[in-house]
């Protein structure tokens, strides 16, 4: 069973880029949270381009860290989304409520702190 790795970078622009690696499901949200919370200020990417899988667990993470980002008056947004994810996401109907990217440097620069 493949594991979750999360890795965090602050890029130049003042963007947190949360790159996670593996299925994001109900074992490992608490590290995903926590993780994401630690990052106090500036905007927050999560870069899922290596992510097969989302549990519904996983997308309430997702949507917590949005909104806590939302609360805070902090920019967000995701990339890197496989079909798999994104058919979630409209199943869901959260593709309309997550800001998406194409890639990190469009939303870099959509992000970024002006």
């Amino acid at each position: 069973m493949y594991e979750l790795v999360i890795e965090i970078e602050k890029i130049p622009s003042g963007v947190t880029v949360i790159r996670l690696r593996g299925p994001v499901t109900m074992k490992d949200i608490v590290e995903f949270q926590d993780s994401a919370r630690s990052e106090a200020g500036g905007p927050i990417l999560i870069d899922l381009e290596q992510v097969p899988y989302i549990d519904s667990a996983g997308l309430g993470a997702l949507l917590g860290v949005m909104a806590s980002c939302e609360r805070d008056g902090r920019r967000f947004g995701i990339t890197g989304v496989c079909d798999r994810v994104r058919t979630l996401f409209q199943v869901t109907r959260v593709d309309t409520l997550i800001p998406s990217f194409d890639s990190v440097a469009t939303a870099e620069a959509q992000l970024a702190d002006r």
